[in-house]
């Protein structure tokens, strides 16, 4: 054995450890390195990622404004009480804990349902009511027996109310839970920090169309939290601020009146206020009761809503599109001044037909009218007066006139989904229909415009629009429901200013004449029996819309089922020399004008202009001698 080899292990073994000693201050150097980094260098972040586990933000929903009509009535406000909610995410078995819940609280099925129907349109880390409205009594037992059911808990929540049900119930609309859609749109305006916290959110009416305004400026709690998420203090509070409220120009008995002279009848009705487009009722006939979408609807309330064969979700106001009948007539009569086609003198004779294209267009009264001048067809509404007009004056002129009192355009008010009916002309046509044999206009469509009917589609707010134009002397407002907007910090009133938003520049005594010929209507022609003792000049006309073609035969409603029958309409405006109110109503399948629609207009402008109340008169009989516009 060699003396050289313990000097050889020696010198390796003196290498080994000071190779191993380098790694070891490598690794202390590396160590050293990493802890300067993140303590200094990272500082900041990592601080406040400390800080965010330290604090949590937890938000706090402000309170929605109210909504109140013209005199301070509230329609609209909110209340607080006790929710039972559910954290699914939480949970292993989400039935099982419902099932204990039930034992220490009343849960129906359709609060089953119900949880089940806001759990598939929400996120499963929220929490879900499954229960609402607890009493003190209730609150006392699930808080005593909490710590059996993580996940679970019960929270103090804002809930909307309607105090008056139905009623008003299509212009203010509701509230509902935010769901995908909603949320879409909250992230395309970039408001997600302002609905933190917020369940709800409108979804038709006003609620909808003035929901910037109404839902208000969430607040924020700064809370100190330990390990566990329990809150320990605290730290800042920044107060939430309350959404601000909405005066409305809508007067609510007015409304209560209108809607109640409906009755069981399906229909609308719309009074503006002429000289600053103000909107004092709108009513659709059925309504809803809004306080059923508060806390999320039943499916067996929203399957009698949605297939119900009245269609009660549907704004009629709006949105039903029907043709005018004769109340298009005074707008044909000013139509036919105003471009010289027309003298009020001029006399034409009727003799209960009009020949054109080889086909006889009828008129409603059986021998004709005879000689007929402007004032008599209007206040006997002569179809065949209008017949020739219309051939005389040809479409693109009837079209031209029309479009200027927005008849086919949407009047601009200041609710969410206004259709724009139908101003037939043959423009439209070729942009309606695709093959070219559908686009021609044919000159015998004209002779059915010129009386409100063929093509013509208009909704109850376009001719109340118009009438109100007609009653301001061709100044056009914008239709508005709301007043102003009450800032509730500052108490600033932001008007709504009724800026006229054009002149027709129609001549006076044009207007005299169309005027002179509406008040006739009430005097001595068709709407003579519903106005038949009033104490005001009211200056109207009735319409009657077809449901069906008649294909040349007469009318009887007895032999004509119910859902087939003709529209009721009537447009009027008073006191007519001096006009504070115009309207429109629509009775569905109401049979004549006079009949229906002209009694329900009574009732409001009684109400309106006397304070007179009445009870709903018995309607008249559908056969009756009317204003009928079958061609």
């Amino acid at each position: 054995m060699s003396f050289d080899e313990p000097e050889q292990e020696l010198s390796q073994f003196r290498r080994r450890v000071l190779v191993a000693g380098g790694f070891v201050m490598v690794c202390f150097t590396l160590l050293a390195a990493r802890f300067a980094w993140l303590q200094v260098s990272r500082y900041d972040y990592y601080h406040t990622r400390a800080e965010d586990n330290r604090i949590a933000l937890v938000p706090i929903v402000p309170n929605r404004g109210l909504i109140t009509d013209r005199n301070g009535v509230v329609l609209a406000r909110n209340y607080a009480a006790y929710t039972l909610e559910i954290t699914p995410s939480a949970l292993k078995n989400v039935d099982a804990t419902i099932d204990g819940l039930a034992e220490i609280v009343e849960i129906q099925p359709k609060d089953r349902r119900r949880f089940k129907k806001i759990l598939d349109e929400s996120k499963n880390f929220e929490s879900v009511p499954i229960r609402t409205r607890l009493t003190d009594e209730e609150v006392a037992r699930l808080i005593a027996r909490r710590f059996q059911f993580p996940g679970v808990e019960v929270n103090a929540r804002l809930f909307r109310d309607y105090p008056n049900g139905t009623l008003a119930s299509h212009f203010l609309g509701y509230i509902g839970r935010i769901n995908d859609r909603d949320m879409k749109r909250i992230e395309d305006r970039e408001e997600e920090a302002n609905y933190r916290g917020t369940d709800h959110i409108g979804k038709t009416g006003l609620e909808q169309s003035y929901e910037a305004e109404l839902h208000g400026i969430t607040g924020f709690e700064e809370v100190e939290v330990d390990a566990g998420g329990r809150a320990v203090r605290l730290l800042r509070r920044t107060a939430p601020v309350a959404g601000n409220n909405l005066v409305l120009t809508v007067d609510l008995e007015l409304q209560k009146v209108a809607e109640e002279a409906f009755g069981n009848r399906r229909g609308a009705m719309v009074a503006i206020e002429p000289g600053s487009g103000a909107v004092l009722a709108l009513v659709s006939a059925p309504g809803f009761d809004p306080n059923l979408f508060v806390d999320g609807i039943s499916t067996q309330d929203w399957d009698a809503l949605n297939n119900s064969p009245d269609h009660p979700l549907i704004n009629r106001a709006l949105n039903s599109a029907n043709p005018p009948g004769s109340t298009f007539k005074p707008f044909m009569a000013l139509a036919a001044l105003t471009t010289g086609k027309r003298t009020a003198q001029q006399v034409i004779s009727d003799p209960g037909y009009f020949d054109f294209g080889g086909h006889r267009f009828r008129d409603d009264k059986v021998g004709g009218h005879g000689l007929v001048n402007m004032y008599q067809s209007i206040a006997q509404s002569c179809n065949t007066y209008y017949y020739k007009l219309a051939a005389d004056m040809g479409i693109e002129q009837i079209a031209a006139f029309m479009t200027r009192f927005d008849f086919g355009s949407r009047t601009g008010i200041d609710l969410e989904g206004e259709s724009s009916g139908v101003l037939p002309s043959p423009e439209w046509k070729k942009r309606r229909f695709k093959r070219p044999e559908q686009q021609k206009w044919y000159a015998g469509e004209t002779i059915s415009v010129g009386i409100g009917q063929g093509y013509n589609a208009y909704t109850p707010l376009q001719l109340a629009h118009a009438t109100a134009t007609l009653a301001a002397g061709g100044v056009v407002y914008k239709p508005h429901l709301v007043r102003y907007v009450e800032d509730v910090r500052s108490g600033e009133k932001r008007m709504i200013e009724p800026n006229p938003v054009a002149d027709l520049h129609l001549k006076p005594e044009h207007l005299a004449e169309i005027r002179r010929g509406m008040v006739g209507v009430n005097l001595e022609g068709t709407g003579r029996r519903a106005f038949a003792g009033v104490p005001y000049l009211v200056a109207g006309k009735t319409g009657t819309a077809q449901v069906y073609s008649l294909r040349g035969g007469r009318y009887k409603a007895s032999e004509v089922r119910e859902r087939l029958r003709d529209h009721s309409l009537y447009i009027a405006y008073a006191p007519a020399d001096a006009p504070k109110i115009a309207l429109a109503v629509l009775v569905e399948n109401g049979g004549f004008g006079a009949s229906a629609a002209a009694p329900i207009a009574r009732q409001v402008l009684d109400y309106y202009l006397l304070g007179k109340r009445a009870g709903t008169p018995a309607p008249e009989d559908a056969d009756a001698p009317g204003d009928a516009d079958a061609p």
